[in-house]
């Protein structure tokens, strides 16, 4: 979709430093200074097909969600945050602040989170 942002990351269109790619999902980094940053380490798992939202998640996106999950593993031991704990979260809709309409999971670790972050 052109006037997805996360559509024209995953295409190379907008260029930034992807922590890891494949065929089917892009992970990046939230840089520091960025006012969505809520850890020390935050960084994004997108899908490279453009799905609105997990509430669009059907059973023939389950290979991209498995291999957004083992990206995260894998950029969170890069990190060093797989030892100590981290969080995967999403947003689905305004009321939970869903920003970009394109599926995503957020990773934030490096310090003791609370309930809220």
């Amino acid at each position: 979709m052109a006037d997805c942002l996360f559509c024209r990351i995953a295409g190379g269109d907008v260029v930034i430093e992807k922590l890891y790619e494949d065929d089917l999902v892009v992970a990046f980094d939230i840089p520091a200074g960025y006012p969505g940053r809520q850890a020390p380490v935050h960084f994004l798992v997108i899908s490279r097909e453009h799905v609105p939202s997990a509430a669009a998640v059907r059973d023939e996106h389950g290979l991209i969600v498995a291999r957004m999950f083992a990206a995260i593993a894998q950029v969170a031991q890069g990190f060093g945050v797989a030892q100590t704990g981290y969080r995967v979260a999403t947003n689905v809709g305004d009321d939970a602040g869903q920003t970009e309409y394109h599926l995503h999971l957020h990773c934030l670790g490096g310090r003791k989170l609370g309930p809220k972050g």
